[in-house]
């Protein structure tokens, strides 16, 4: 039997129960759009957290504090006070390093006449701006002089300049900020506003007021290590270029070490690299879990076109009985049967690949938990979803074919 007959012969048998037919189709509608539209929001979010990290700056590296020890138990990474400012002005002058911006922060409560707001204060230096490619909005940021002098000026985030000032700009007004550790609270002139970053996996980048770090270790985080160093949390490099990252990394940890006087390592050091290769592996496992559980649906429609077909075989015995009888091979009803299988789970995974990348636009941009949610439909997921309907179509579809292509005739033919 011709392919053609075959599929015309299985649109008739499946147009005479429409009903039926468009039930067991819509198991694999809502199994193809279910996978194609969560499998989007895995992708979204990778792509939202790699523009994300890349969005810090180009070419960075990240040293931040190593771990404590306390009765033979590990802290966790960063908990030692090891790095200082000295060190990041050290690693300034190394040949692969381009920009150093090192950071120093605890939380504090803002005050602005009747407004107040508690949130990050970071200290730090001019090159933030450039390291970590975060610029003012309005304003300026602070200048060396005013690192070197230890000037009262403040920069806000936008959401603080928000929640502080609501649409009057507050460049030029002065804010109270009180330290969380001391108690002790200082008024800060405003000299700028920086631009709307968003949120990263660190906290809100917008919700921040960033001073100099001189100004913060003095005044309202002081804080020194062992060997009366200025303590500071991280400490930002860029270097000069992607080639000479793993030169820059040996530089900075020999200079460290040697200033640390250590054998081991009291230091981290992470790259983008190593945190996009982190953020892809996380959102890849969320990805594929998504997809397993949308897939649940796609068994769930296949078992549904078993059902089907094992109700048209029993129903259409003595068709098949009549067909044998006056010469149809074992093959032909077989290829009739799973020609109709495999048509039911082909339209209906067409159609849920057009419901899933519909649903898909619609979740885009919707809020939830207070993010606002991205999705990125990639071919591969499309692809993924249609083979694997049309593969279920054919699993679920063989046995009832089998059944059908291996009854008696004369039995077939003696049913009702």
């Amino acid at each position: 039997m011709k392919i053609a007959d075959s599929l015309r012969i299985a649109l008739r048998g499946l147009s005479a129960n429409k009903m039926r037919t468009g039930l067991t189709m819509l198991g694999l509608i809502i199994g193809v759009a279910a996978v194609i539209a969560l499998m989007s929001v895995g992708k979204g979010a990778e792509a939202s957290i790699v523009a994300q990290i890349q969005g810090m700056g180009t070419n960075l590296l990240f040293v931040s504090p190593g771990t404590t020890q306390q009765g033979g138990v590990s802290g966790g990474a960063g908990t030692a006070v090891t790095l200082t400012y000295e060190d990041a002005m050290a690693l300034a002058s190394l040949p692969a390093v381009s920009g150093v911006a090192p950071e120093a922060y605890g939380m504090g409560q803002v005050v602005a006449g009747p407004m107040n707001s508690r949130t990050r204060i970071t200290g730090t230096t001019p090159d933030y701006e450039r390291v970590r490619n975060f610029h003012v909005s309005q304003g300026e940021f602070f200048t060396q002089q005013q690192v070197d002098s230890r000037a009262m000026v403040a920069v806000l985030g936008s959401q603080t300049a928000q929640n502080l000032f609501g649409e009057v700009s507050p460049v030029g007004q002065n804010v109270r900020i009180v330290s969380a550790m001391s108690g002790a609270g200082f008024s800060f002139r405003i000299i700028g506003v920086m631009e709307a970053k968003g949120s990263q996996a660190s906290g809100n980048q917008d919700d921040v007021v960033f001073v100099p770090i001189t100004t913060l270790q003095q005044t309202l985080f002081a804080q020194r290590t062992v060997g009366g160093g200025r303590n500071v949390q991280s400490i930002n490099v860029q270097v000069v270029s992607e080639s000479a990252m793993s030169d820059a990394v040996q530089q900075i940890a020999d200079l460290l070490r040697q200033r640390h006087r250590v054998i081991q390592d009291d230091f981290l050091i992470r790259s983008q690299d190593d945190m996009l290769a982190t953020a892809t592996q996380i959102t890849g496992v969320l990805t594929l879990l998504l997809g397993a559980v949308a897939g649940i649906s796609l068994v769930v429609g296949g078992i549904g076109i078993m059902n089907i077909m094992l109700i048209s075989v029993t129903e259409r015995t003595r068709e098949i009985g009549i067909r044998k009888a006056i010469g149809a091979r074992r093959r032909d009803i077989l290829s009739q049967f799973m020609v109709e299988a495999v048509l039911v789970s082909v339209v209906g995974g067409i159609v849920g690949i057009v419901f899933g990348v519909g649903f898909s636009q619609l979740l885009s941009g919707v809020m939830v938990a207070g993010q606002v949610l991205k999705t990125v439909v990639v071919p591969e997921s499309v692809i993924l979803a249609f083979a694997v309907s049309a593969a279920i179509g054919v699993f679920f579809g063989i046995y009832p074919a089998t059944r059908a292509s291996r009854l008696n005739p004369i039995e077939a033919l003696r049913y009702e």
